[in-house]
């Protein structure tokens, strides 16, 4: 059984931890305090090696992770937490990132439909045009990085208005050859916001169209107050999912039609690349400021 650390634990004799901010089956996310730079805050996410693998498969998860963490120590853009640190300590993977204080864009659609009200279509256009712009900049790195587990909860709203794209744990790197990717820190993503192709979780048939899937699925999410049906009851009921202006009149035409190619349940039909699908949602658009 998982256990999760105790507050006051120390790691790297850096790191204070103060408490859990979230947890899954595969390890926990901790907000911590350095005790090298006074006042500064992180978030401490801890990967926990399968429970069956042995002595050669751990070694081999380790170096994957130190690989996959070398990569994301270099990534440097606003809308992503910067990785200042990467260790293993006790059998278990630890990636030290910036803590990013807000709330998530779960707790807001939530708030939004508790109160009977849909988010304004330019409120969440903005944040899409962040998110688009950080999604192109990792599908852009040598390797190209795959984040696959965009959803609601993964997305943090700053006081000042910018939005950071949380939770590495699912990210691929895309093998250099061929148009296979290669899985770093292993995950499977949320029903909901995960494409079919994600399934298998180790099949290696996922590429940048999973992204823009699943920032579909999330923009679908925001907009309406609901997310979509998830792909295997799309692929059993085809009818099962509901236009987004059905549900939200308030959606513009134009959006709608980004959001349903960008949720097709064949990669095929949804847009090639994020660039595609930024200019598909929001050609024409002029950006607004963030706050």
């Amino acid at each position: 059984m998982f256990q999760l650390l105790r507050p006051g634990t120390i790691l790297r004799q850096r790191y204070r931890i103060l408490g859990p901010v979230g947890q899954g089956g595969m390890g926990a996310v901790y907000r911590a305090e350095d005790l090298r730079l006074e006042g500064r805050y992180c978030a401490i996410k801890e990967v926990c090696p399968e429970l069956t693998a042995g002595p050669e498969g751990l070694a081999q998860a380790q170096e994957q992770f130190r690989r996959e963490a070398s990569v994301l120590a270099r990534l440097d853009h606003p809308n992503l937490p910067k990785v200042s640190d990467y260790f293993t300590e006790g059998g278990r993977d630890y990636l030290v990132m910036d803590f990013v204080p807000g709330r998530d864009l779960r707790e807001i659609v939530i708030e939004a439909r508790r109160r009977g009200e849909f988010l304004p279509e330019e409120e969440v256009l903005e944040w899409a045009r962040q998110l688009c712009d950080a999604l192109v900049y990792l599908h852009s790195q040598e390797p190209p990085v795959l984040h696959r587990d965009i959803k609601p909860a993964n997305i943090k709203l700053t006081p000042g208005g910018l939005i950071k794209l949380v939770d590495f744990g699912l990210v691929k790197l895309m093998a250099p050859d061929e148009n296979r990717t290669i899985t770093v820190l292993q995950g499977r993503g949320t029903l909901a916001y995960t494409p079919l192709e994600q399934y298998g979780g180790e099949t290696g048939h996922t590429d940048v169209r999973s992204d823009i899937y699943a920032l579909g699925a999330t923009l679908y999410h925001l907009l309406t107050n609901e997310p979509p049906p998830d792909a295997k009851q799309r692929f059993l009921r085809p009818d099962s999912l509901r236009p987004p202006r059905s549900i939200n009149p308030h959606i513009s035409p134009q959006v709608e039609t980004a959001i349903l190619a960008a949720i097709a349940m064949h990669p095929d039909d949804r847009p090639p690349s994020m660039e595609v699908f930024q200019e598909m949602l929001l050609g024409g658009r002029p950006a607004t400021s963030a706050g």
